[in-house]
């Protein structure tokens, strides 16, 4: 494979040596076959903690094998000893067919990745208004949904609404820059600050979703009746734009 420069320098410094073990691995499992490897999220920080994240990542192949993800899978045990989250596999092909169906989950790669083996095949893509609006939209709706059931399901034990609550954040904070990137705000920002510019866009406070995402915050009744309506008025005002 074609190798560029590794861009560790921006891989937390905790990390880097768990995501050297990564590259090892993957490509004594991919062999030719592995194009490129990119961490993103919270692990391209100057702070990673070990004992509440994992470091996402993408593997770019030529083509997916299964062999190959089987043999990568044999260390699975391993790498999430080293707090490396199972990765995101993708080809060219899928990630060029990708853009109207998942444009958030690439766009939330494209602002805030490393690549750290081979080429970057996420800075310059492109994403269409209409498809990032209407996949903020379908999110929003899913995550009313996961709560509603969420909520059945957790039989009213405390414990449980929380660890729902805790569930949809991320996807939530994930919708959210997606609306702010319809207003132009483009550049990476992380979650706290994500809220307060979404805050002063729709011109709400969103207080429930600063509680879930709060992780020394107690999350009860009161804490999840507040998050549900903050999805709901994110999903009016997304269906307005």
């Amino acid at each position: 494979m074609h190798e560029t420069a590794q861009d560790t320098d921006r891989i937390a410094a905790t990390m880097r040596r768990s995501i050297q073990t990564l590259v090892d691995l993957s490509r004594e499992a991919m062999g030719d076959n592995l194009l490129a490897l990119t961490a993103f999220g919270s692990v391209v920080a100057t702070f990673f903690d070990r004992e509440r994240h994992t470091a996402r990542n993408v593997l770019v192949l030529k083509r997916v094998e299964l062999s190959g993800l089987r043999r990568l899978a044999e260390n699975g045990e391993k790498l999430g000893k080293e707090s490396i989250a199972a990765p995101l596999i993708m080809t060219p092909a899928y990630i060029a067919s990708s853009l109207d169906t998942f444009p958030l989950e690439l766009l939330e790669i494209q602002q805030h990745h490393a690549v750290v083996l081979g080429d970057d095949h996420f800075e310059n893509l492109t994403f269409e208004e209409t498809h990032i609006r209407l996949q903020c939209e379908r999110e929003l709706k899913r995550i009313l949904i996961a709560l509603r059931q969420g909520l059945l399901a957790a039989a009213g034990h405390v414990k449980r609404i929380e660890r729902v609550e805790r569930d949809v954040a991320e996807g939530l904070v994930r919708t959210i820059r997606g609306m702010l990137w319809l207003k132009g705000q483009k550049r990476f920002k992380p979650a706290d600050e994500i809220v307060g510019e979404a805050e002063s866009t729709i011109g709400r406070s969103l207080k429930g979703l600063r509680a879930a995402l709060d992780e020394n915050e107690v999350l009860a009744w009161p804490e999840f009746e507040t998050l549900y309506h903050d999805v709901e008025a994110l999903g009016e005002i997304v269906n307005a734009w």
